[in-house]
């Protein structure tokens, strides 16, 4: 699986990168068949404490799954961003599972 980790409006360092590519990596425990997985992480400018943007879009045979979350750190952005895409996986392998 092929991550492509895009910041904007920041750099971002090196910590943040292996974290966001270790949290995705797990992604595959749930769906075997990500093609790629695309990650922009963004820093609104506001005053507002919950800055930071994560947007995944993950790629499937015959699909894309995008989620977006918005969360104080990009920590936390990138935990509950993958939550959902695995749940969103999940939900698909079942799916395909019964259409077989």
């Amino acid at each position: 699986m092929k991550v492509t980790i895009q910041d904007v409006n920041f750099n971002a360092d090196q910590s943040l990168i292996e974290f966001v590519q270790n949290r995705i990596h797990k992604m595959e425990h749930f769906f075997d068949h990500v093609i790629d997985v695309d990650v922009f992480l963004k820093v609104e400018n506001t005053s507002d404490k919950e800055n930071k943007i994560m947007e995944l879009k993950v790629h499937v045979p015959k699909e894309s799954i995008v989620v977006t979350k918005q969360c104080k750190t990009f920590e936390e952005a990138a935990d509950t961003a993958c939550s959902s895409a695995e749940r969103i996986l999940k939900e698909l392998k079942e799916k395909r599972r019964k259409m077989a």
